[in-house]
């Protein structure tokens, strides 16, 4: 795939259907849907996703959002580079290579992506369909839950390329596997299987490949009926838990708990338990 004569307006069509979209019973289902490329985002597509969280955070139609891809054998490999963005351009005399620009566009690519998802206020699903790698590996770890099919796994195959990791990878690993596993897992760059996955706490749980999407629809309906403010200010307090100084994050829990009494949803809970009825969030 090559930018050669193309339009911008053809990448964002481009974008519509490398990553299609649907919003059933308040949940949103993101696809990506490249496997002829092993599901290898480009920059396109990459923006629509950030672009696509950050709307899901504030859509109150948006209860919940999972993300998945096309194919059994990848769920998403990391940047798709044979495809590059439109350049301005350039300035008589410039070097090809100006210092500072390959800063710039890793914090407007998937460092961006990374933050869009750990960002968003609505809990996020990745059901994991087949090999997450390098980006894509950055996208399990951002996620909230992770369903992993018994066929996917994941791989830090930074060093593989003689790399560095990026996309927040050194950020999200050890909080969830403990430093000297992230450090084991990033020098060796080995693959790491389902039911590894499980058991450090990448995975929340392994299915069969044909249960997947059945799986992440129970776990997402449960969620999208669930008290979406509460849940989204509860993410934000254990997100924020390993920065912040105990003071200061007893002093965000008493904001976001004196800012949940004030919901709908707040109110109904505790209605309902008074009434002996039914609770029924309505996700503000």
């Amino acid at each position: 795939m090559t930018t050669t004569g193309t339009e911008p307006e053809d990448f964002a069509a481009r974008a519509l259907a490398e990553l299609p979209t649907r919003l059933e019973d308040g949940v949103l289902w993101i696809t990506i849907n490249r496997p002829e490329s092993a599901n290898a985002i480009p920059f396109y597509v990459r923006d629509r996703l950030i672009t696509i969280f950050r709307d899901a955070h504030v859509d109150l139609a948006v209860r919940c959002v999972v993300l998945t891809a096309a194919g059994e054998r990848h769920f998403c490999t990391g940047a798709d580079l044979s495809v590059r963005p439109p350049m301005p351009p350039s300035v008589e005399g410039a070097p090809d290579r100006v210092v500072g620009l390959g800063i710039d566009m890793m914090r407007r690519g998937f460092q961006t992506l990374m933050q869009a998802m750990l960002d968003c206020e609505k809990p996020v699903i990745v059901a994991l369909n087949g090999t997450a790698a390098g980006g894509g590996s950055m996208l399990t770890l951002a996620a909230d839950l992770v369903i992993a099919a018994e066929n996917s796994k994941l791989i830090q195959i930074f060093i593989r390329r003689g790399l560095v990791p990026d996309g927040g990878v050194a950020y999200l690993l050890p909080r969830i596997v403990g430093m000297h596993k992230a450090k084991e897992l990033i020098f060796f760059g080995d693959d790491l299987g389902a039911d590894e996955m499980l058991r450090l706490g990448i995975a929340n749980r392994v299915v069969p490949a044909a249960d997947l999407e059945s799986a992440a629809r129970v776990w997402a309906a449960r969620l999208a009926a669930g008290p979406t403010k509460a849940i989204g200010w509860s993410k934000k307090l254990l997100h924020d838990a390993s920065e912040l100084s105990r003071r200061d994050l007893l002093e965000e829990e008493a904001m976001l708990v004196e800012l949940n009494t004030g919901t709908n949803d707040g109110a109904e809970g505790v209605n309902s338990f008074r009434e002996k009825r039914a609770v029924e969030f309505k996700g503000w």
